[in-house]
């Protein structure tokens, strides 16, 4: 199963005139398509499906769903996954 894990947004910019965003999953940086959530900003959290932020989150409710899977024991296992296909020239930071 796969979970829409929240992410931090670290990073936008215009990608071929796309807008993209660099994204922090628990220090796993990925590349994530911006254009479904136009007011995105720096600093926000967005549930990503699939690479495409479908959603804007405020920082309570991220916290809130990141301790939920934590709880359930899915957080480590989606984290993984997504480790699993990060971009191997991105650098790592902590969330």
């Amino acid at each position: 199963m796969c979970l829409a894990v929240p992410g931090r947004v670290e990073s936008i910019r215009v990608e071929a005139g796309v807008r993209m965003g660099r994204l922090n999953f628990g220090g796993v940086l990925k590349d994530v398509c911006l254009v479904s959530v136009p007011g995105i900003a720096v600093g926000d959290y967005a549930i990503v499906h699939v690479g495409f932020a479908i959603g804007r989150l405020d920082e309570a409710a991220a916290r809130a769903t990141l301790r939920t899977f934590a709880e359930i024991g899915r957080l480590e296992e989606e984290l993984a996954e997504l480790r699993a296909t990060s971009d191997p020239d991105a650098a790592s930071s902590s969330a």
